[in-house]
């Protein structure tokens, strides 16, 4: 039996880990993130909108991928934590303007969050010359 190789990654510009997991982790040619919430990582700030938070959730998403030297275009899969699915068409505006078609798929649900509205996961394509 062999081990998969995985490597870790890690931002200063994204939101630190509250436990005993990786921001991101490289292994078998995909890229994963952990779930990113609306933190600025700069100033702990959380936006007060749907919108707002999406947007910041996805720039803590963009930080991570680009440390792997990753684009949101690269991502084939997200998995995104809504507190409200009533929120579900401000968040679809503001996440519809960080991704370029094909769009990854997505898995979008209904979550308890920790006073947060968005949370968001990404599995991206490392390109076989990286």
């Amino acid at each position: 039996m062999t081990s998969t190789s995985k490597t870790a990654f890690h931002t200063p510009k994204a939101p630190q880990p509250a436990g005993p997991y990786s921001q991101g982790i490289e292994a078998n040619g995909f890229f994963y993130t952990a779930g990113f919430g609306p933190q600025d990582p700069a100033t702990g700030a959380v936006p007060d909108s749907v919108a707002e938070q999406t947007r910041q959730v996805l720039r803590n998403v963009q930080s991570i991928l680009a440390e792997r030297g990753l684009t949101m275009d690269d991502c084939v899969k997200t998995t995104v934590h809504l507190a409200d699915l009533a929120d579900f068409v401000e968040f679809n505006d503001a996440y519809e303007e960080f991704f370029s078609q094909p769009y990854p798929v997505r898995t979008t649900v209904g979550s308890q969050l920790a006073n947060i509205l968005v949370e968001i996961d990404v599995v991206a394509a490392v390109p076989a010359s990286q």
